[in-house]
């Protein structure tokens, strides 16, 4: 989703060039982006990530696993909310609201993750996905020997 960003405090460029550009002087599209906050943390067993996303369901969200090894965590929200007439073939609002969210993140998994026994669970407006680590166990299963001919 883009954003607009102030360029006021950014030193590199002259200010010449910021006061040409002013928000002011030409008119800009101004966009409602969607960010939720999201913590990574880790363990012995597990990486965990949080996403905080109050007034969301697990409906409206998405959880990919990537042929890169990547997770892929999106989310999309569309609401409508209608006030007034409600006659279809009338057309004539008092007020009418549209609302639109988008949200997506990538993150690379490092390789000691167990990737079939990711797990996602949503409550009170958070989003957990918990990423099991790989056991040394599971891990020497791994190793594979390549037999000399």
């Amino acid at each position: 989703m883009p954003t607009v960003y102030s360029t006021r405090n950014q030193g590199w460029i002259p200010s010449l060039f910021n006061d040409f550009f002013d928000d002011n002087w030409m008119p800009t599209i101004k966009y409602q982006g969607t960010t939720p906050a999201i913590n990574v943390s880790e363990d012995k067993t597990e990486y965990k990530v949080e996403v905080a996303a109050p007034g969301m369901t697990k409906d409206d969200f998405k959880i990919q696993l990537t042929t890169d090894g990547d997770i892929v965590i999106s989310m999309e929200k569309k609401t409508e909310t209608k006030d007034g007439d409600k006659k279809e073939d009338k057309k004539t609002y008092l007020r009418r609201e549209f609302s639109y969210s988008k949200f997506e993140q990538r993150f690379s998994l490092p390789d000691n993750v167990e990737k079939s026994k990711i797990a996602a669970g949503m409550a009170d407006g958070v989003l957990t996905i918990n990423i099991p680590k790989k056991t040394e166990e599971e891990k020497a299963k791994e190793t594979l020997n390549i037999e000399i001919k």
